[in-house]
């Protein structure tokens, strides 16, 4: 092989080493997040008043349980020990969800209801954008099986948001 070659290759090798680690540390993030989420959801499922609301925060929790596991498979498949790194943002939008909770207490149940929608649509497409982030690295760097575990995440992701709307278009109805 001639020097050039070997170069190239040497060089692709840290680029994916790069990525590899990029997609580590921000699985490490997601996994936060998600084991945020398992404590936080049952507080939503009890501050939620419509039960088909309930219902899907109680669906949603047991598809965020799956998500951990999913995480921790896929830091397995990359050598790694399933473990979090702190998520600032969900942390913050955390904390948004449970200020809305207490002031929902003293408000009618549709507007408290779409209250903890709009909180729970925006951890959503929070999680989305690191799923989507995740998967492309992953399939970047040719580690297929992880990325469809990713895959399987973000797409419940996009379904749990699109039952949110569901739910706030059914809410929005029944006010008019």
């Amino acid at each position: 092989m001639s020097m050039t070659g070997s170069m190239k290759m040497e060089r692709k090798s840290i680029e994916q080493n790069s990525i590899q680690e990029l997609l580590i540390d921000e699985m490490r993030d997601l996994y936060h997040a998600e084991n945020q989420l398992v404590k936080a959801l049952p507080k939503m499922v009890k501050a939620a008043h419509d039960s088909e609301l309930k219902k899907a925060f109680e669906t949603h929790l047991q598809e965020t349980q799956g998500h951990v596991d999913r995480l921790a498979q896929a830091f397995e498949m990359l050598g790694d020990k399933a473990k979090g790194k702190p998520c600032k943002g969900m942390m913050g939008l955390i904390e948004e969800g449970s200020e809305h909770i207490q002031e929902g207490k003293g408000k009618a149940e549709a507007q408290s209801d779409l209250g903890l929608i709009i909180v729970a649509q925006k951890v959503e497409h929070y999680e989305i954008s690191g799923y989507g982030s995740v998967r492309t690295m992953a399939e970047t760097i040719g580690k297929d099986d992880v990325a469809e575990l990713l895959r399987q995440n973000e797409n419940e992701e996009k379904h749990a948001d699109e039952i949110l709307t569901q739910a706030s278009t059914r809410l929005l109805d029944q006010g008019k």
